[in-house]
Formats: C-alpha cells, sequence, structure tokens
C-alpha cells in the first residue's frame, strides 16, 4: 500500500518541477535570445518481485533448505525529472531600428548541436556568453547587455564606444569612427553542454569541451545583424498546451494519492477494530 504513496507522490514532484519549468519558459516568451529548457522524466529502476514461500518443496544447497522463488514481475516505483536542457533553435528575428540591438544568425557549423554566442562579462569579472543580442551603451561609452554586463571584443576586452553612432558588418566588425572592432564570438561544438547562469548569460558544463574562437574555424557559418533582435524560441500556444497536460497529470496523481490515504483510513479505523 505503501508504495503507492511513493508512486503518486513521486509523479505530483516530477510534475510540479515541470509545471516550473513551462512556467518560466512561458514568462520569457518574449524576451531576446532566450532558450526553451526541456524537462526529461525518467522512471526509477524497477524492482523485481518474487513470491515466497510457496508450497512446492524447497531446494536444497549445501545441506540448507532454501525456499522456491517465483518471480511475480517488476514494479515501477515512480518518476523523476531527470534534467532540463535549454533547446538551441533559432528564434524569429524581428526589427526594431535600435543601433545598439544585435542578433546573431546561426549559419552551418560542423556540428550537429553546435551554436555561436556573444561573449560578455559579468560582475565578477568572468567570461560568459549569451545569445541575446538588447544591448546598450552606458554612461561610461562601454557596450554592456541589458542586465550591465559589458561586451566584449575579440580579445576580450570591453568595448569603448566612446559614446560614438557605430556599425556593425555581418563578420561582426564594429567600426566606431576611425576604429575597426571585432566582437567577441566564441563556438560552442555541443550548446546543450553549456549551462543557464541566470540574466541570460551560459557558462560551459563540468563536462563541456573548451569554447573557442568563432572566427578560428572556417567551418562555422554566422552571421551579426545590427538593428534586429534574436527573439526567444519559446511556442507559446504549445507550452500553454504542455501545463494543462501536466496540471491535468498533477491531479491525476493526487487523486490517486487521495484514494490511497482513504483505504489507509478504513485499515486503521475499520479492519483493526475489535468486535
Amino acid at each position: 500500500m505503501l508504495r503507492g504513496f511513493y508512486t503518486a507522490a513521486s509523479g505530483m514532484v516530477a510534475n510540479q518541477r515541470m509545471q516550473e519549468t513551462l512556467s518560466n519558459n512561458m514568462s520569457n516568451a518574449y524576451t531576446p535570445g532566450y532558450k526553451a529548457d526541456q524537462g526529461t522524466m525518467r522512471a526509477f529502476p524497477e524492482l523485481l518481485i518474487e513470491q515466497m514461500g510457496s508450497k512446492e518443496i524447497p531446494t536444497t544447497t549445501g545441506g540448507i533448505n532454501l525456499p522456491v522463488r517465483q518471480e511475480v514481475g517488476s514494479l515501477n516505483t515512480g518518476v523523476y525529472v531527470q534534467e532540463t536542457v535549454p533547446s538551441f533553435s533559432q528564434g524569429d528575428i524581428r526589427e526594431t531600428g535600435i543601433t545598439t540591438d544585435m542578433a546573431l544568425i546561426q549559419g552551418d557549423v560542423p556540428d550537429d548541436k553546435g551554436m555561436v554566442f556573444f561573449n560578455v562579462q559579468n560582475e565578477e569579472g568572468e567570461l560568459r556568453h549569451t545569445r541575446n543580442g538588447n544591448f546598450t551603451v552606458d554612461n561610461e561609452g562601454f557596450l554592456t547587455t541589458n542586465q550591465g554586463y559589458y561586451v566584449l571584443d575579440d580579445a576580450g576586452n570591453p568595448i569603448d564606444t566612446d559614446g560614438l553612432e557605430f556599425d556593425v558588418s555581418g563578420e561582426g566588425v564594429l567600426t566606431i569612427g576611425d576604429q575597426q572592432i571585432p566582437l567577441g564570438l566564441s563556438y560552442a561544438s555541443n550548446a546543450e553542454d553549456m549551462v543557464k547562469e541566470g540574466n541570460d548569460v551560459y557558462q560551459p558544463g563540468e563536462e563541456a569541451a573548451a569554447l573557442v574562437n568563432a572566427r578560428a574555424n572556417p567551418e562555422v557559418a554566422f552571421d551579426v545583424r545590427q538593428s534586429v533582435l534574436e527573439g526567444s524560441n519559446v511556442d507559446p500556444a504549445r507550452t500553454m498546451t504542455e501545463m494543462m497536460n501536466t496540471y491535468r497529470s498533477f491531479e491525476m496523481n493526487q487523486r490517486v494519492l487521495k484514494a490511497y490515504d482513504q483505504n489507509m483510513q478504513k485499515a486503521v479505523t475499520e479492519i483493526g477494530r475489535l468486535r
């Protein structure tokens, strides 16, 4: 009986975590460059149930009588959310008319899961990567993300625009006055190994291969466009449908849990009652 409690409870916890993931996707449906998280559920290891105490003659091994065991079957003890992995498909491109906005258009890459990122520097001075090109210029003239992180050039230095207007070529080179400053662009051979850190930035996971300069590999094709943004790749209609299905699944597990609770109550208050 208690196994049913654990199975239903694990289903409720898994559905709750899936709902949190879907809710976060929905809340970022209009965040530039946002990549939707996809949760994967996995069943706990199955248990093999064997029947003991059979009326058949027990076997003898080394003078010790062993009871006959008959396999009943396997028992699944529930599910859990194994991991959430961002989907790095290209988002829709929309024009904004703002010269500090930029979008990375993914071209042909040598790896199926490869992706190009902008290089930025977080508030601790550490290198991070983003697909959100909703940049701005701070009061000191530096190009920054909308969270205030410095956008880096190809040498890993913050880009100082000196408050001047600039143009961006398709190769990601900024023309500021008479200066040519290439944007810092990194290539991840497997974008699914990137870990979300919040504020639209990523860092390589523990098992991820080191990111390389996107320009250093001639097989990596990309296009940087100015005054446009890459939108989120969240499909609001599909996400809403998945949220409803997850909620219904949560409700079904809740009813199962309630039914087990009622049966346990009867077992305690009625079956064990002395007459």
